[in-house]
């Protein structure tokens, strides 16, 4: 089962403050996450053509989903949801104003603002897209999840040594820190 939401930040550009939208996919077994695009201007069209990437048989992220759950957004058309079934994936749409209801995606949202996004200020779209890469990969790789005993999502082996010094990975300037113990 997966679900899908999109939330939006600010962007400083040449042409002053812009509102990007950003569409991503989290798988609720494992709590990986899928950026699927990132926007400014958001229409249909462009949501049928992630839906299609996101089915693609080879590659694409849902090949193996029965369900995605999504709120009622109008981005979220009927194409949109006939692309879906086509690919064998059943969409769920939620009852109006029941955000409890994809609780797993409105948390990435939460965590994702509060410990990257709202600490800096984002300098167009390139900059935008780095931030976003930089915190998945710290999400996946090196954040603990307190609903999985507290685990990362990529589960690494144990260091070798425990007595080995602990090491510091940074990201973002130090905005993102992750300790670890290097292997023997």
């Amino acid at each position: 089962m997966t679900a899908t939401d999109l939330f939006t930040v600010e962007v400083l550009t040449l042409r002053g403050l812009e509102r990007y939208f950003v569409l991503f996919v989290i798988e609720l077994k494992t709590r990986r996450v899928k950026i699927a695009g990132i926007h400014p201007q958001p229409r249909g069209g462009w949501i049928e053509q992630i839906a299609r990437n996101l089915t693609d048989v080879v590659d694409g992220f849902l090949r193996s989903a029965r369900y995605l759950i999504h709120d009622r957004d109008p981005l979220f058309t009927h194409t949109f949801s006939d692309i879906l079934k086509s690919s064998g994936v059943q969409p769920i749409k939620l009852p109006p104003r029941s955000p409890n209801l994809n609780a797993y995606a409105e948390r990435f949202v939460r965590s994702i603002k509060e410990e990257c996004l709202s600490r800096v200020v984002v300098l167009g779209e390139s900059h935008l897209r780095l931030l976003v890469k930089e915190y998945v990969e710290h999400y996946h790789d090196e954040r603990n999840h307190q609903g999985l005993d507290n685990q990362l999502l990529s589960r690494a082996p144990p260091p070798s040594n425990p007595g080995a010094e602990i090491q510091q990975r940074r990201r973002i300037g130090g905005l993102l820190n992750y300790y670890h113990r290097e292997a023997a």
